[in-house]
């Protein structure tokens, strides 16, 4: 990235911010353009009134992994992904506004390409716009990845559209599971719950398809009752 771009993104101590919110995405923003990943760290808050009076942003690979007290010697040991990076941007609450009272900028790692940053997780996001065009793609029968493709080349390109294929099935399953609170399948599922808790040997399965649809629900009911007819009819032909 050259010096003229990042010095236009750069955190300056002492610029002001109207809300954590404004802050936050000043962050994430700054942190896909110089190309790393960002979280929140900690903050401060008072007992009184609960306003939080400081924030500090972090990068992504701030810290190092504490070791797994469950497990001293696991078998298959998740790959190191911090290196305990020191940047940072800290704000304080000063006269009604968050300001920047502090910015370390030195990375002790590699940054990301700007063509892969959409692949950073602080950087995948949906846009209300995005999200009613999958859902006018999905009501019209396209498969999830056909779809997925159709956005990208709208977008020129998988790191213009801003999310991952992954990212958008489960926007789907999300979608998908509260819509079955109050849909047909809900209903179904409901009453399968109640009649499971009124008669512990009731059964119900569900099928999903690949795009995490239900095509098929089947239940056996009374279990119980049929394996009790079936050995009184062996009982009678004795």
């Amino acid at each position: 990235m050259n010096s003229t771009l990042h010095e236009k993104f750069r955190p300056e101590i002492g610029i002001h911010f109207d809300s954590l919110d404004e802050a936050w995405k000043f962050w994430v923003d700054y942190g896909g353009k110089i190309g790393f990943g960002v979280r929140k760290h900690y903050f401060n808050k008072t007992k009184k009134t609960g306003l939080i009076t400081s924030y500090v942003y972090v990068c992504c690979k701030e810290g190092v992994r504490k070791q797994d007290k469950r497990d001293v010697l696991p078998l298959n040991p998740r790959l190191e992904t911090r290196t305990n990076c020191k940047v940072r941007m800290r704000i304080k609450h000063v006269d009604g506004k968050y300001t920047v009272d502090e910015f370390i900028e030195d990375h002790n790692h590699p940054l990301h390409l700007q063509e892969t940053v959409h692949m950073l997780a602080s950087q995948r996001k949906i846009t209300e716009v995005q999200a009613h065009e999958i859902d006018l793609a999905e009501d019209a029968g396209l498969k999830q990845k056909s779809t997925f493709q159709l956005m990208s080349r709208h977008a020129e390109g998988r790191e213009g559209l801003g999310y991952t294929r992954i990212y958008s099935k489960n926007y789907l399953r999300s979608k998908r599971q509260r819509s079955m609170v109050y849909g047909e399948a809900g209903c179904l599922m409901r009453y399968f719950q109640n009649q499971l808790s009124k008669n512990p040997s009731f059964y119900h399965a569900n099928q999903m398809d690949m795009e995490e649809q239900i095509p098929h629900i089947a239940r056996i009911v009374h279990i119980d009752r049929l394996l009790s007819s079936q050995a009184s009819t062996i009982i009678e032909e004795r």
